[in-house]
Formats: structure tokens, sequence, C-alpha cells
């Protein structure tokens, strides 16, 4: 199983996210990690990631291979970060058929409705055991 893990700006909520990942799951999951820039992915790697890559043509090609992603909502909003997270990216992220999990983390001009307010730390445990039901279904490892 490839898990992507996509962040921008200097990618702390990405290396947090990886970091849980690489506790609570098989050494057998592969985590991919993508950033906006040199400087996020640099930031993930440090978390344990297998592999990363930066920009545009990185996202865009590699969510390809990925069977989950995970970052925070922005990642499928055009012009996030910042307007680091092109267009391009966010189409690439939201067509590609990889299960997405995305956490609700406020953007300055998207109010989500029907959403709690949960704590960054609450919000990865939850993705974590999605990504556990996702790698377990049925007692039987997938995508091995």
């Amino acid at each position: 199983m490839i898990i992507a893990v996509i962040d921008g700006m200097g990618g702390s909520i990405g290396h947090q996210i990886v970091a849980r990942l690489r506790e609570d799951l098989p050494e057998k999951v592969e985590i991919m990690v993508l950033g906006t820039n040199a400087v996020a992915t640099s930031n993930m790697m440090k978390a344990g990631a297998n592999r990363g890559a930066s920009g545009e043509n990185a996202v865009a090609f590699s969510v390809k291979k990925a069977d989950v992603i995970i970052g925070p909502i922005s990642i499928v909003i055009p012009n996030s970060f910042m307007g680091e997270l092109t267009p391009k990216m966010a189409e690439s992220i939201a067509v590609s058929d990889a299960k997405k999990i995305l956490l609700p983390l406020s953007h300055p001009h998207i109010d989500l409705i029907g959403v709690k307010q949960i704590p960054l730390p609450h919000l990865m445990e939850e993705a974590t055991k999605l990504i556990r039901k996702i790698w377990f279904k049925g007692g039987k490892t997938i995508n091995v």
C-alpha cells in the first residue's frame, strides 16, 4: 500500500501525519510525501517517509501511484497555501483514484458545515484508524 501525504508551506502538518502513520502502521506500508515546495518535502521526509518529491509535476504524476492520499483539506483547493498549491495539483489530487482522507483544518475562505473543530492529534488518530481499516480490510492485508 502506498500512502501519499501531501502538504505545503513548511510541511509541519504533513510531518505530524507521517510521524503518526510511521508509529501506528506496519512497516510494509510505503509513505510517499509530496510537498508543494522543497522545504515541506524535506520536513516530511525527516518524520520517516520512504520517499518524497516536490512541485507541481511531481504531485500530478505521483498521486496516480497512491492507494491513499492524506492531507489537509486545502490540498484539493486551487491556490491554497498562499498560492503554492496550483490548480493542476488540486485537480490531480481530486481526480486521483486513490482514497482521500482530508483533515478539515481551517481555510480562510471556506466554512465546513457539520464538521466539529477537533484538535489535530485527534484528527490524525481518526485518520490512522481509517487507514488501518483499509490496510486490514476483513482481517486480510491488501495491496501488499
